[in-house]
């Protein structure tokens, strides 16, 4: 008898995601999972983005890394609470990672939580995490055939962010390119680009972002 081991694995985390989403609809809590390869510049993005919103909103950060607790320092630098979930090894956070992290959030108190998953442009976009969204985040260094090599990502996501603008002149990558792609995998997937770095485009994503929570209050 064959076992299908990446089946059950998943149907569990399923289970666990559901369990996750529900707490988050009982307290009016909107969840962001922010997926990108490693080194795209999420916490860049995290740590700009609690500047700017941190005054107005209640944000919370759980951050995802197969070691250290170096990200979710530079978060807590900025004022904002975060919690590090090291895999291990791992490429991915779960549901059962995150549920465990909760628990050390008040989350009624909160508006926003953003989770850094691992950087790895395969493994996150297997697992529901209970989010309300995901955003996909690509840097123009990583070049413009990620959407077409690593589709999954991009079919699961609700929103692209293209990092490093600053650096387009001095890379081989075609924004056009990567936002036909895009939208031929995903018709749906809305598409903005930053500089995590420079701030340039940021005041999209802020926007964004805030039009989704205004929605769900």
């Amino acid at each position: 008898m064959e076992i299908d081991v990446q089946k059950g694995l998943l149907a569990a985390n399923e289970r666990l995601a559901q369990e996750n989403r529900s707490l988050f609809a009982r307290s009016g809590l909107f969840v962001v999972n922010i997926m990108s390869g490693p080194g795209a510049g999420k916490t860049t993005l995290l740590e700009r983005t609690c500047e700017t919103l941190a005054a107005r909103l209640n944000i919370a950060v759980i951050e995802g890394d197969l070691q250290t607790s170096e990200d979710a320092e530079r978060i807590a630098a900025k004022g904002v609470h975060a919690v590090q979930i090291n895999t291990g090894g791992g490429c991915h956070l779960d549901a059962k990672m995150v549920q465990g992290a909760l628990k050390s959030f008040d989350l009624d108190a909160l508006d926003l939580l953003i989770i850094e998953n691992v950087g790895n442009l395969v493994c996150p976009a297997a697992f529901d995490l209970g989010e309300s969204a995901r955003v996909m985040l690509l840097s123009t260094p990583e070049g413009d055939e990620k959407p077409i090599k690593y589709p999954l990502m991009f079919t699961r996501s609700q929103l692209l962010i293209i990092n490093k603008m600053d650096l387009l002149d001095y890379v081989d990558f075609d924004v056009k390119r990567v936002e036909g792609y895009a939208k031929k995998i995903n018709p749906g997937i809305e598409i903005i680009t930053v500089s995590a770095k420079t701030g340039e485009g940021m005041e999209g994503w802020y926007g964004w972002l805030t039009g989704k929570l205004e929605k769900k209050s």
